[in-house]
């Protein structure tokens, strides 16, 4: 907090902005989210949705689920969709099957994709990706009208020909071989896997128990089947069993789910940097959940800035042709204040200019990362880096608009 308001009084300042009554998380993810609107019209966007801890307390805690947008062809990071926090106090699990979906935690799956139909209703496309714990019934079976599932399968569910999943997918013979390029992940490296790829239409059998075994329907799905062949010694080889409701006719298109899935690891990438390798916000010590929960979605927004600000270091064009534009990630009437610690870092070498045009996220990025440490010599900014950049702005901007207060009054 002190580091934050930079002085005492904008550490008060601070404090009572976040314990406002009307300071609140849902408010903030709706006004990122409205901003991310914008960006999704007419393109493919994926909706990643993933639950991360905040606060552990025993088997339980303070937990945030987030949805991000990311562009399907070429990964651009287009914003936040939604954030919502869940506490965990444990001991419902022996009644979950006798409970409707909408009184479970789970039900944040559900909740999140029609949240994501809602904020991303321009695009050409909208797709929902979850890793296992999304692995949900009711959520393919009331799936939005507006936009296609992809989860990764956690259960071995029953199919309509009373056989099981997981066995008729080991039945059935490579259709393909194929080459995927796989991120690093904690304590993996990243690598290219050899993969055997396997792909079937499947309708699955509604759940026997639970309240919703009358309500909903049977589904039908397509599932895809990734194995690696030759994974490096002591490395667990990796083995994707996936369920979408895109049409899967052949192994290109199977290769193509696959690709879809891979870019999940953009919001593992969020969560690094709001926590252990950014914000940490795992280390606040405010004790009341409501300001918390405030500062936390507040670091999320701005983690989301960063992210956007490393995946634009390259300068690369996104599947338009063009340049992210600065106003991604920071406001149009920030641009003279980047624009003059640019010339201020740039050195004599070309090594040490900045490559990109002004008014281009790029340029932000740059700017950023030498404000961070960065020398422009020694491999790429990071998220470490980049928000160290990003959090020099925002000072620069708070001592701006003070002085201009000053001279007002």
């Amino acid at each position: 907090m002190r580091r934050l308001g930079g002085t005492r009084s904008g550490e008060i300042r601070l404090t009572r902005l976040l314990r406002n009554p009307a300071v609140t998380p849902g408010e903030m993810a709706a006004t990122a989210a409205s901003r991310t609107a914008s960006r999704c019209a007419g393109r493919h966007v994926l909706a990643i949705q993933d639950t991360t801890v905040v606060q552990s307390q025993g088997g339980g805690g303070l937990h945030l689920h987030a949805t991000l947008a990311v562009d399907a062809l070429d990964g651009v990071i287009l914003g936040l969709v939604d954030g919502r926090f869940l506490s965990r106090t444990g001991g419902l699990r022996d009644s979950r099957r006798a409970r409707a979906i909408e009184d479970k935690e789970s039900h944040r799956w559900l909740q999140a994709a029609d949240r994501a139909a809602a904020v991303c209703a321009a695009a050409a496309c909208v797709t929902v990706i979850a890793d296992r714990e999304g692995d949900i019934y009711e959520a393919f079976a009331r799936r939005p009208a507006a936009a296609e599932l992809l989860v990764r399968a956690a259960q071995d569910r029953s199919l309509e020909d009373s056989g099981r999943l997981f066995a008729a997918l080991d039945r059935l013979a490579p259709a393909a071989r194929a080459r995927l390029d796989l991120p690093a992940g904690p304590g993996r490296r990243a690598r290219t896997a050899e993969l055997a790829v396997r792909f079937m239409p499947a309708r699955l059998r509604r759940p026997r128990n639970g309240a919703a075994r009358e309500t909903v329907p049977e589904i039908e799905v397509h599932v895809v089947d990734l194995r690696e062949l030759d994974p490096p010694s002591g490395v667990a080889p990796v083995h994707w069993r996936l369920l979408t409701t895109h049409r899967v006719a052949d192994a290109a298109a199977a290769l193509a789910i696959a690709d879809l899935y891979r870019r999940r690891w953009a919001i593992e990438q969020l969560f690094r940097t709001l926590k252990t390798q950014g914000f940490d916000v795992e280390a606040l010590r405010i004790e009341d959940e409501r300001p918390r929960c405030n500062l936390v979605m507040a670091a999320l927004v701005a983690a989301v800035s960063v992210q956007q600000l490393v995946h634009a270091r390259d300068g690369k064009a996104d599947a338009t042709g063009r340049l992210r534009p600065v106003t991604d990630a920071f406001e149009a009437k920030d641009a003279p204040l980047l624009e003059a610690y640019c010339a201020k870092l740039q050195g004599r070498t070309a090594r040490q200019k900045n490559p990109h045009p002004k008014g281009s996220l790029a340029y932000a990025a740059w700017v950023c990362a030498r404000l961070g440490g960065w020398t422009g010599y020694y491999g790429k900014p990071g998220p470490v880096v980049m928000l160290q950049g990003w959090l020099e702005i925002q000072a620069a901007k708070r001592a701006l608009s003070a002085i201009a207060n000053y001279r007002h009054v």
